[in-house]
């Protein structure tokens, strides 16, 4: 059986797929690119193809009807979007908003051959399984930790989660959107921090964060 390419515990990669895979999604696909901070799917917008990142990363988050927002996970290179595959398939509207990280290259598949890939390559299938199974452990895990974690506690997460997905100790970043991320207000993240840096787990510049002890 096929086994789908991992880069490490927690990353599948399509681009390792087998070669027939590769070429019909090449195939049936458009790449676009996008700058740092564009939007690339809003919620409520009609989803008419499915994104796989060919180079790059995307943010997924969830905003209410105040406008605060939430993070939820990175997309990265080598993935796919689970709640783009489940709302084009149920022909449903978003129901997160997705911005690209960093300049970023995605293939788009066109929703309609979505159910041709599956029927035709069972190892697709087993990818948007496991795809699945990542992003939802991943919600989880913000769920878990909205109702059972100190602020302080999501705070220095988010941070370990961002210097582990730049593969660098320092983040460019300001105190507003790190609160965006966190749905919180600037003013909190911005105490926190201080208290942070004054325990000795991180120094402040400006607009940059120095995670003095990052875990792999």
């Amino acid at each position: 059986m096929y086994l789908w390419c991992m880069k490490n515990a927690n990353h599948l990669d399509f681009l390792s797929a087998s070669s027939a895979v590769r070429s019909k999604l090449m195939e049936f696909g458009i790449v676009k690119y996008f700058l740092e901070g564009d939007v690339i799917l809003d919620e409520s917008s009609n989803i008419k193809s499915i994104p796989l990142v060919l180079n790059g990363s995307i943010r997924v988050i969830r905003t209410d009807e105040d406008g605060r927002e939430i993070f939820l996970y990175y997309i990265t290179s080598g993935e796919s979007c689970i709640m783009s595959f489940l709302g084009g398939m149920q022909h449903t509207s978003s129901k997160v908003k997705a911005i690209a990280e960093e300049n970023t290259e995605i293939l788009f598949i066109p929703v309609d051959k979505m159910n041709q890939m599956i029927a035709e390559y069972p190892e697709w299938l087993e990818y948007i399984f496991r795809l699945y199974h990542k992003r939802f452990e991943e919600l989880l895990e913000v769920v878990n930790a909205v109702a059972f974690k100190k602020m302080d506690e999501r705070l220095l997460d988010l941070i370990q989660l961002k210097v582990n997905h730049i593969q660098n100790d320092t983040l460019q970043i300001t105190h507003e959107q790190i609160a965006n991320d966190l749905g919180t207000a600037r003013v909190v993240i911005s105490r926190l921090l201080k208290q942070m840096e004054m325990e000795g787990l991180l120094k402040l510049g400006r607009n940059k964060i120095t995670l003095l002890h990052r875990k792999e």
